[in-house]
């Protein structure tokens, strides 16, 4: 049932128009919710079996690893992809960065340098929560950088994303695509159980006046770095669980892909074995 969601959510190439794509569909899944949420769990020990020979790589020193980009508006589930599909694999071999807003010193240099030092070491799967996407999209709705320089942000973005793919990187871009409605919901969800409080920011309506900008400098965005060696997925993100689903579908073809294999021993593994039943006979 899962078998053709990453094909559907793949963005092809040219001009975008996230208008016309649906946020409260389910593409390449014919199961209802209570199906997704099960063929999610049913990816865990898959998943956590790849992990370890990612990891296992390392020792070899293989220089591969994944970097997961998640980007979308506010409440579009960036922290619940995490939770739920992220969170089915051996939290020690990821990375996870989360990009506020730059520092005085990050300031002072390319707005890629403190992305550069986020990357994911071999072995990782990494997970830029928000990301270098940040600078060509809040900084273009906001003004916070002269259109020369957006426009030469996407070029640097796409040379950057070669390199990482060129240095044994496998780049995951994921646009979690909500709706104005959808997200109007959630935000009043959070303002009505006090218990959800603390996630509510009043910055975030601030920044829901200007939907349609962002829309626009998402489209932007997405058409411009949309490459072939880092191709971006739009993320249906109504639906939290074909969310999640649809995250851990590509997690899980994406190490699929890369034919892992367990690191061959550099020892006698005969001449241990029997080194080690020596030592147990004289005990």
């Amino acid at each position: 049932m899962t078998s053709s969601i990453v094909e559907e959510i793949r963005l092809s190439q040219g001009p975008v128009d996230l208008a016309s794509r649906e946020t409260d569909a389910a593409p390449g899944f014919t199961g209802k919710k209570a199906d997704g949420k099960a063929a999610l769990a049913a990816m865990a020990d898959e998943l956590a079996d790849l992990q370890e020979r990612l990891w296992a790589e390392r020792t070899a020193g293989s220089e591969r690893r994944v970097l997961l980009v998640l980007q979308g508006m506010d409440t579009s589930g960036k922290g619940g992809t995490l939770r739920h599909t992220v969170g089915l694999v051996d939290p020690q071999g990821v990375r996870i960065t989360s990009f506020k807003a730059p520092t005085e010193e990050e300031l002072a240099h390319d707005f890629l340098w403190r992305v550069e030092k986020a990357v994911p070491s071999p072995g990782y799967i990494g997970v830029f929560d928000r990301s270098h996407y940040e600078d060509v999209l809040i900084a273009k709705v906001r003004n916070l950088a002269d259109p020369a320089e957006i426009e030469r942000r996407y070029a640097a973005i796409n040379d950057f994303e070669e390199r990482l793919v060129e240095g044994g990187t496998s780049v995951l871009k994921c646009m979690l695509h909500i709706s104005v409605d959808e997200q109007k919901d959630r935000l009043q969800e959070r303002l009505d159980n006090p218990e959800k409080h603390w996630k509510y920011n009043p910055g975030d309506l601030d920044e829901r006046a200007l939907w349609d900008d962002y829309r626009t400098a998402y489209e932007v965005a997405l058409e411009r770095t949309n490459t072939e060696a880092a191709p971006w997925y739009v993320v249906p993100a109504d639906k939290k669980w074909f969310r999640n689903l649809a995250v851990g579908q590509l997690l899980l073809e994406t190490l699929r892909g890369m034919d892992l294999r367990w690191p061959v021993a550099e020892f006698d593994v005969n001449a241990e074995k029997s080194r080690l039943a020596e030592e147990a006979s004289l005990r």
